[in-house]
């Protein structure tokens, strides 16, 4: 029979109880028949005390008879062992040398010493108890008798103190176990109904003790858990039903690489890049279209979790991207932007139209220009028309190296070369190029950029950052205005940076989205003469996503407008 838990306790504690008590008792009787001892020690040793003075002032035994008890053996024994008188054996000349008695062992070291045995004279048991003097060893004793027995046995009322106060001690442990038990019962109850999933929490009555907190405090955290837990489930439906109506192809992997997880868009779209895909996604690590990703997920100094590469085949182009857990398992998307290279290659072609197209314009003002100058005009009229056109071909070169540096950026940015950029001797650098215009608008220009902020960059690239958004500000901010500009952040791996100024800002907060798009001006009726070519801004965005970072404009409260940016370190 298996046995609870209030019998295991209850058995625990009589255990410890009883080797407690037991203990308690033989030291208490140990003690008392010790003191008790003692008690006749000291008696004895009064009488050993009375003899050494009658021997010392010669007064003789006999004079002692009425002093010592009747029943009280007196020995005399020299210091070499060997016995001078004892009144209890007539012929001394046959008893042995007592020299190795315990009692006169005793004496002989502490000066006094007892011990209790049976006499080889007499063989009657005595309390010996023996005390060095000067001349002799006097030893008296008392026969062991009833009456000595009796003297020294424990008292047996603290005894019975003791066994009731056991007996007491063992029905309250009961009646605790009992409460005690009664609490695991119910938790008992309660986690075998959980495990069986027919727990009813409303009948769950629990103790109004501590253990009946706790089965509170369980009974409650295990309602979240199972609430959690459906929420979980239905999320993990919803997780699968998004993942297998996705457009894009997704597989989970094991740490080992073994399939988790995969919609049919992934398979599908293996079956495209792979030339013997079947149903096994396991197939792409074999595949030399993903040998980058399989370098990637071998690589085991890899610094970041995720890795992006572009691959084609068929005519078509997939961007494979892939994400590693916590737990080294991993995820692999294959998203097919067949459509998104095909537009990206429109704009590209549609930027080289129009840069095409506007080198004619410039050709014909040039043109303009040489027969202006082959003509009879007078000097006003040939002034105005040689300056109106060279306006418009310093305009419109502009606008053609802005597009070329947009395309180069967005087609070829491999062809950047990067090294290690100072920033703030880049500004010192745009300070003097823009001195004049920014003297003339009354813009005061400043910085808290130390010396050992460095961008590992294209030094162009930087420099058209903070190149266009100052002639942004020289253009439309106004006149007695200032520019901050300052690094109020950086981590691992970006500097993040704070560009404003105290101008006017934008009003109508709907254009700010809209600032970074290709020729998008607030005011359509700005030309070239006055807004720019509406390119300055988007460089900016196309240069600041170059160096991996990202950018974001805002009013200032006290007016004038912020970019926050980063850039990679």
């Amino acid at each position: 029979m298996k046995i609870g838990y209030r019998q295991k306790l209850t058995l625990s504690f009589v255990v410890i109880f009883s080797i407690f008590t037991t203990g308690i008792l033989f030291l208490e009787r140990s003690r008392e028949k010790e003191y008790k001892t003692k008690i006749l020690e000291e008696r004895l040793d009064t009488y050993a005390g009375l003899v050494n003075k009658a021997l010392v002032g010669q007064a003789g035994l006999d004079s002692l008879h009425h002093l010592l008890p009747q029943n009280l053996r007196l020995t005399l024994i020299d210091h070499g062992g060997r016995i001078l008188y004892d009144n209890t054996v007539g012929d001394i000349a046959g008893m042995e040398n007592h020299q190795t008695r315990p009692e006169i062992i005793h004496a002989r070291q502490k000066n006094s010493g007892s011990d209790i045995r049976v006499s080889s004279s007499n063989e009657k048991a005595y309390l010996y108890y023996a005390k060095k003097f000067d001349g002799c060893y006097v030893r008296v004793a008392l026969p062991y008798d009833v009456q000595v027995r009796s003297f020294l046995k424990p008292d047996h009322l603290f005894l019975y103190h003791i066994l009731a106060l056991f007996v007491l001690s063992l029905l309250i442990i009961n009646y605790a176990a009992g409460r005690f038990g009664n609490s695991i019962r119910k938790l008992k109850s309660f986690a075998d109904a959980a495990g069986n999933n027919t727990l009813d929490l409303q009948a769950m009555n629990f103790p109004d003790d501590e253990l009946g907190e706790i089965g509170k405090t369980i009974a409650q955290n295990y309602t979240r858990i199972k609430d959690s837990e459906k929420k979980i489930i239905l999320e993990r439906e919803k997780l699968l039903r998004h993942v297998h109506s996705s457009e894009e192809g997704l597989c989970f992997f094991s740490a080992g690489r073994s399939v988790e997880f995969f919609n049919g868009l992934f398979i599908r779209y293996l079956h495209i890049l792979a030339d013997d895909a079947q149903n096994n996604p396991s197939i792409l690590f074999r595949e030399p279209l993903f040998e980058k990703t399989v370098a990637f997920l071998s690589d085991t100094g890899k610094k970041e979790p995720c890795f992006e590469t572009k691959v084609g085949k068929q005519g078509r182009t997939f961007i494979v991207r892939t994400n590693i857990f916590e737990d080294k398992s991993f995820e692999i998307i294959i998203n097919d932007i067949t459509k998104q290279e095909k537009t990206r290659l429109l704009k590209q072609e549609m930027t080289g139209n129009i840069t095409h197209e506007l080198r004619t314009p410039v050709t014909g003002i040039r043109g303009c220009l040489e027969t202006v100058l082959k003509h009879d005009l007078n000097a006003e009229q040939e002034k105005h028309f040689i300056r109106y056109a060279y306006d418009q071909t310093v305009n419109l070169s502009e606008l053609i190296q802005d597009m070329s540096l947009i395309s180069k950026i967005e087609a070829a940015p491999q062809f950047f070369r990067l090294e290690q950029v100072a920033i703030g001797e880049l500004l010192e650098e745009l300070k003097n190029d823009l001195d004049i215009p920014l003297e003339e608008k009354s813009i005061d220009m400043h910085w808290n950029i130390t010396g050992d902020i460095i961008v590992k960059g294209n030094q162009n690239l930087l420099y058209s950052i903070f190149r266009n958004l100052t002639d942004n500000v020289i253009r439309h901010a106004g006149t007695n205005i200032r520019i901050d500009i300052n690094k109020y952040a950086e981590d691992r791996d970006f500097y993040y940076f704070s560009y404003s100024d105290t101008g006017a800002g934008i009003p109508d907060e709907q254009h700010l989205n809209r600032l970074f798009e290709r020729f998008y001006r607030i005011n359509e009726g700005r030309t070239r003469d006055t807004g720019g070519s509406g390119l300055g801004l988007s460089i900016v965005k196309n240069a600041v996503a170059f160096h991996k970072g990202t950018i974001t404009v805002k009013n200032k409260t006290n007016g004038g407008l912020e970019f926050l940016f980063s850039l990679q370190k």
